[in-house]
């Protein structure tokens, strides 16, 4: 088959033609039809300081995908060959304590996909069969290959109670835009997004936001004042990992409020833990999808509202070959765009 390979360690990948994938007897082969690229995969491209120490050559990455089970392990009995599935990247252990309890995505031994195996950037992709997820007929190719950062979305905007609420959202890359449309689907009351790029400030604005911030330019309490709130902000989603996003979100909260944290800060930052003691704040950090009642409400969600299917495909940018994956990956870069998507059916 053909391959996205990291072929030794340094800056780049080479498509080449690789070993087609064994199946076990607890996996599925998955015929790739769409994958889509992460800000992981970026890492892994550039071979930076986290990519050096984080993985492994040589390797297939890539963990967003959309594709059809083409062949079915031994004692595979709920996923069936022609079955249109993405799956979860974390690959547990199953036997920890967080396993044995429920909390899957909790586990201490977590194998990622793409990152510590071949992953999702080929033409065939194994993965064990409890990973898989099979999608309804309502989910499109790109969608489907979505909804591992859908599920990062979901999972922070589902994190407290948002009915009524007032939301602000700190960063709008693909899972903050996201975030946004979930938090009006479900019911908050004002949303507020913030960024420094007026392109994505304006796809925030599309997907419900009731304003937006740029704040290069301006502070967020201006948008509390046009909108009339007498308090501040009930629910954050910190989404950018900016070292200003969270001490600015932590001045815009209401007594009580509750912040859940996806971004990844990239150095540490002073934080006023006085406030957060004396307001009362709560801070929860969220990584990947919760396993797997996360899937159930993304896809739930998406299932029955065809407004939300397309706000939240209008997130992603542009379809590429895989065949131009160059072209894709800096797509990807580029600060203003959405989501970009490969197609495998196009090599």
């Amino acid at each position: 088959m053909r391959a996205l390979v990291k072929t030794e360690p340094g800056p780049g990948l080479t498509l080449s033609e690789v070993p087609d994938p064994s199946c076990g007897p607890d996996e599925v082969i998955v015929r790739v039809l769409r994958t889509g690229i992460c800000g992981t995969d970026l890492h892994i491209l550039q071979w930076d300081d986290w990519a050096a120490g984080s993985v492994a050559a040589p390797l297939v990455p890539g963990h967003e995908f959309y594709g059809e089970v083409v062949r079915v392990g031994d004692a595979v009995c709920d996923v069936a060959i022609g079955d249109r599935v993405s799956g979860e990247g974390h690959i547990v252990c199953g036997t920890c304590r967080n396993c044995r309890a429920g909390r899957r995505q909790m586990c201490i031994r977590t194998i990622g996909l793409g990152l510590h195996r071949d992953g999702a950037f080929a033409e065939l992709l194994s993965i064990p069969a409890g990973n898989v997820w099979v999608h309804s007929s309502e989910i499109e190719p790109e969608l489907g290959a979505i909804f591992d950062p859908l599920g990062n979305a979901v999972h922070t905007a589902l994190a407290f109670p948002l009915v009524g609420e007032d939301v602000l959202v700190s960063g709008c890359g693909p899972i903050g835009l996201m975030s946004v449309a979930v938090a009006r689907h479900v019911g908050a009351r004002y949303i507020v997004a913030t960024d420094v790029s007026p392109a994505r400030l304006e796809l925030a604005a599309t997907l419900g936001a009731d304003d937006t911030v740029d704040v290069a330019r301006d502070p967020i309490r201006r948008a509390q004042q046009t909108l009339g709130m007498r308090e501040g902000f009930d629910i954050g989603f910190e989404m950018s990992g900016a070292a200003a996003a969270l001490p600015e979100m932590l001045e815009n909260m209401n007594h009580g409020g509750r912040i859940a944290m996806l971004g990844l800060p990239s150095e540490p930052f002073a934080v006023d833990w006085g406030k957060v003691v004396t307001h009362m704040l709560t801070l929860k950090g969220i990584y990947g999808r919760e396993m797997f009642e996360t899937w159930n409400a993304m896809a739930a969600m998406l299932q029955t509202s065809a407004q939300l299917r397309g706000r939240i495909a209008s997130v992603i940018a542009d379809t590429i070959p895989a065949w131009d994956w160059e072209a894709g990956f800096a797509a990807a870069r580029a600060a203003n765009t959405g989501k970009i998507i490969l197609d495998w059916t196009a090599l």
